[in-house]
């Protein structure tokens, strides 16, 4: 017989890991999963920033769209109401189906990277003026050829400062948002109010119109009247005196004037 030790037998390779397999895994884990366990998941979830997904699934910034969906998964079963007796955990439930839709939606997705990628360039930037200080990291970060930078992106220390200043940017761009929204819906409120007075000088314009068109017949019957008679004194009023014209054909006699 041949020696069969650098290959190995199709009856001896561990077969794939299948749908089925996998619910099974599942169930038997959340078997064995304490009450204690469930609720302090759900106060994880309700303690997370609320506007970063990636912390909600408790999952590192570049996991895959199908690493997001497994994730949402397994903890939304950890927590889910009919097997989690935290009074709080419908509202725990909810926010992973919230974080999840978030981040498999290409433009929310894309939105949070962009933040993340921000974060980064801002780390380094840092990390690279501190660097230039302290001589022994310079020199071997550059003997490294970059793999010392690398390797401290790995590590725990700059996965924290890198969580803490996704936050950060992420809070400032929502505070922008928030401002802006907030004149937008200002602005609307002046350009409504405007409308509205403008429909109510309108409204006044019409009722004065219609008003004015209404006592028209009135209007014209009394100018009509008045041409027709003059203008009636009434009785006990006074009458201006007459201004006396001169008649040419008449001589007039002149009062001597008293002369001092």
């Amino acid at each position: 017989m041949g020696d069969n030790s650098g290959t190995t037998s199709s009856a001896n390779r561990p077969a794939a890991v299948t749908s089925a397999d996998e619910d099974l895994l599942l169930k038997k884990f959340f078997a064995e999963v304490s009450e204690v366990e469930r609720d302090n998941e759900v106060n994880r979830i309700l303690s997370c920033f609320k506007l970063n997904a990636f912390e909600y699934l408790n999952l590192p910034f570049d996991s895959s769209v199908d690493e997001v969906k497994r994730q949402y998964r397994k903890l939304s079963l950890l927590v889910h109401p009919d097997k989690c007796k935290h009074p709080q955990s419908k509202e725990a439930f909810g926010a992973l189906a919230k974080a999840q839709q978030l981040l498999l939606d290409p433009q929310e997705r894309e939105y949070l990277l962009n933040q993340v990628t921000a974060a980064k360039d801002e780390l380094r930037s840092k990390r690279k003026k501190k660097l230039k200080k302290d001589t022994a990291s310079k020199l071997k970060s550059l003997v490294d050829e970059g793999k010392y930078e690398q390797e401290f992106e790995r590590s725990e220390e700059f996965q924290q400062q890198l969580k803490l200043k996704v936050r950060e940017l992420l809070t400032d761009q929502e505070w922008r948002r928030r401002k802006m929204q907030m004149r937008i819906s200002e602005e609307e409120g002046r350009l409504k109010k405007d409308e509205e007075e403008t429909k109510e000088q309108w409204k006044r314009k019409r009722e004065h119109e219609e008003q004015w068109e209404g006592t028209r017949e009135k209007r014209v019957s009394s100018w009509r009247d008045f041409m027709k008679g003059g203008k009636k004194v009434k009785k006990g009023e006074l009458r201006p005196p007459k201004l006396k014209t001169e008649d040419p054909n008449k001589s007039y006699v002149q009062r001597p004037v008293k002369r001092g």
